[in-house]
């Protein structure tokens, strides 16, 4: 069995043992050498998986989907690892940040692209703490939002085909990436917080400002598709802004409707 199926496996703990049991083999030995001393081209394993899962679910109405994930970490020399918050664990620990491109359409659902986020003064200003980690010279800091930048640039180069972006606030309140989005033409839902900032008429107004303006008669309750206790119906309203291509979607559940 390939080892690739072990990682990707629902076993609970990964190791050298772990695997090697889940691939039908005596000894770890063989996992060890591939994780500990063979060379990889992580990329080029990246570039290969990408192009797999794209002849498999790949549809010209697929969802590009950017997210980021925490994971707990003991000690202080895994790359990236210091106290932050990881919704993974809901509060802040001490873990690593990956900044993940995932990718969902009518055939299925996968991960095409990662990113390590590095912060920049418990790594990047501290070049000889990056060296011990490993870290290449010219790994500079960015933001989560660059990241997942990176990551659909990369995906355009591809050729992966997509209909549209989304993402959480981290993402949706962040200027620049909308901006790249528009000035490439790429439709987009992504969450903003109840504090960002919508342009009305002559001023700007909050999120939730707007949202506590619509009448009534303003809301349509709708199914967003099945969940495990049955439809996952909502309260929605959809809200004009001062530019065309821009629309204000909020959703509320029923019980404040």
């Amino acid at each position: 069995m390939p080892a690739w199926r072990g990682c990707w496996s629902g076993l609970e703990r990964k190791n050298g043992w772990s695997l090697a049991e889940y691939a039908g083999e005596n000894t770890p030995d063989g996992m060890q050498r591939l994780f500990n001393t063979a060379r990889w081209d992580v990329d080029g394993v990246r570039d290969d998986i990408r192009g797999y899962l794209m002849a498999h679910l790949g549809e010209d109405d697929g969802v590009l989907v950017g997210d980021d994930t925490g994971f707990a970490k003991h000690g202080d020399c895994s790359a990236g690892v210091q106290r932050q918050y990881t919704g993974t664990l809901g509060k802040v620990a001490n873990c690593q940040i990956g900044v993940f491109l995932g990718y969902a359409s009518s055939r299925g659902r996968a991960v095409l692209d990662r990113e390590l986020y590095l912060p920049r003064d418990s790594w990047i200003a501290r070049p000889e703490r990056c060296a011990a980690a490993h870290i290449p010279e010219q790994v500079g800091f960015a933001t989560k939002p660059q990241l997942l930048q990176v990551m659909i640039e990369r995906t355009l180069a591809a050729g992966v085909p997509f209909g549209w972006v989304t993402a959480d606030e981290a993402y949706g309140d962040n200027g620049p990436l909308r901006r790249f989005l528009e000035a490439r033409h790429i439709g987009y839902v992504l969450a903003v917080s109840r504090s960002h900032q919508i342009t009305s008429g002559v001023d700007k107004v909050r999120a939730d400002v707007m949202a506590g303006k619509v009448p009534k008669s303003g809301w349509q309750r709708l199914s967003c598709g099945a969940g495990a206790k049955g439809e996952r119906r909502y309260a929605w309203a959809l809200i004009a802004t001062d530019s065309p291509a821009h629309r204000l979607l909020i959703r509320r559940s029923l019980s404040n409707s």
